[in-house]
């Protein structure tokens, strides 16, 4: 069985607008509503906003309407300009033969390809319509192997599609591109819809979860032949993941050295309340998958996403509804996963602020954030071991207010293109920031 990020947002939205009464910790209640959402978000987006579109460098506070620290503003592209009416999901690529980053940016239509090898005079240069050709949920994730983009979506008849990213070399007027291939999966674990994809871009497998096959685990695709990708394997015994990271582990646990292992963010629906984990899978034959551990935590509300320290020794995990039913502030856990048998919880650190938490990545020695009505928030990790992760830089894109809710704001970045220091981050309800922290300064 799936659990759908619309459900867990109509139903908590549903839930907290009746006065006195507390929110449902329950699967019942999470799924009382398949429908909008964000679809609110859409409706209501920000193409009034007096943002500036051009480099506006963060001072005294501010850059234009934005709140920031030490965080500037390289442009901002409205949705308006991106053909979108509703922003989610991102990623990059950096053309190898010509040096050119691109933003792929998920939106309701499909995906949008932006150059920003000017990162302050983005190119909106294409679109992948969605393969769907049904309504329904409008949000997409996005990854990229071998020069190829791979893109799940949430609607029902979306299998994974492949794009060749080439084709987008030397394009100067907006185009609208088709897939290079689809992959549907085999008879009776197909892929009609799914929430996520990660790929081992070691070994050129990717990782569908939150889909219809294997309870909503882990779906794995060879991709050695990105245009033909063809069924490895798939693991359901720790349920459904909502989201995953997998690598060749090179931590320091010596029993796994070497392995394909996936951490993933994961909900088991066998009780009520369901209960939230983070799971760790050996994946080295994608045929036989062995469980490693599935560790749930105190305090838990939608187990939603997390990413490895560089050293592989910590998890940092998000947990998407955490803020609304504990009311905490904006919270990021902390796991020791050096021995993987037995992960622990170093710290569960609550931030400043108190916005409900979505979407992070590390690189080098920082985790970005995208943390909903709280916007890009940046975190030291140098001393992640003492279980403490100070923020040293942030960027709001959503102004109006820091609540713990799906009204507006950041659903992600990337912060790893091939120009070191530039961030794109995606505004649900208004579009691309393309931003550039100014890290290592100022103490940070």
């Amino acid at each position: 069985m799936r659990m759908r990020t619309a459900a867990l947002v109509a139903a908590t939205m549903l839930l907290a607008s009746v006065a006195g009464v507390a929110l449902a910790h329950d699967q019942d209640g999470l799924m009382a509503r398949e429908a909008a959402g964000f679809q609110a978000v859409a409706a209501n987006a920000a193409e009034s906003s007096n943002a500036p579109l051009s480099h506006q460098p963060c001072i005294q506070g501010y850059a234009g309407e934005f709140p920031c620290h030490q965080v500037d503003l390289l442009s901002y592209v409205p949705s308006s300009a991106l053909g979108a009416s509703f922003v989610n999901d991102i990623w990059g690529w950096t053309d190898p033969e010509t040096g050119v980053d691109y933003a792929l940016v998920g939106a309701a239509e499909g995906v949008i390809f932006v150059d920003i090898s000017d990162p302050k005079r983005p190119d909106v240069v294409g679109l992948l319509p969605t393969a769907s050709t049904e309504g329904g949920d409008f949000w997409r994730d996005i990854k990229v192997y071998a020069d190829h983009a791979f893109i799940v979506s949430e609607n029902e008849d979306h299998p994974m599609q492949v794009f060749d990213l080439t084709q987008l070399r030397g394009i100067t007027e907006h185009t609208a591109f088709a897939a290079t291939a689809l992959y549907e999966g085999p008879s009776g674990s197909e892929i009609g819809h799914a929430h996520n994809i990660n790929i081992n871009t070691s070994i050129g497998h990717a990782y569908i979860v939150g889909s219809d096959s294997f309870d909503g685990g882990l779906h794995i695709v060879d991709i050695t032949d990105p245009a033909n990708p063809t069924f490895a394997g798939g693991f359901a015994d720790h349920g459904y993941s909502h989201d995953t990271q997998c690598v060749q582990y090179e931590g320091p646990d010596v029993d796994y050295q070497g392995r394909s292992l996936c951490f993933s963010s994961n909900a088991t629906f066998d009780g009520t309340p369901f209960l939230n984990t983070l799971s760790i899978v050996d994946v080295t034959d994608p045929a036989n998958p062995v469980g490693i551990a599935n560790v749930d935590y105190p305090n838990d509300g939608y187990s939603h996403q997390g990413w490895l320290t560089t050293d592989q020794s910590y998890f940092l995990h998000n947990d998407e509804l955490d803020e609304l039913f504990s009311g905490v502030n904006t919270t990021t856990r902390i796991f020791d996963v050096s021995d993987l048998d037995s992960p622990t919880i170093v710290s569960t650190v609550a931030h400043d602020t108190t916005a409900i938490g979505h979407n992070a990545y590390t690189e080098g020695r920082y985790l970005f954030a995208s943390n909903y009505t709280a916007g890009l928030r940046v975190f030291s990790t140098n001393d992640v071991a003492d279980g403490e992760l100070p923020e040293v830089a942030y960027f709001d894109v959503y102004p109006e207010n820091d609540n713990a809710s799906f009204e507006g704001g950041t659903w992600s970045n990337y912060p790893y293109f091939a120009q070191k220091g530039v961030v794109a981050v995606t505004g649900m309800d208004r579009g691309l920031f393309i931003l550039q922290p100014r890290l290592g300064k100022s103490g940070n």
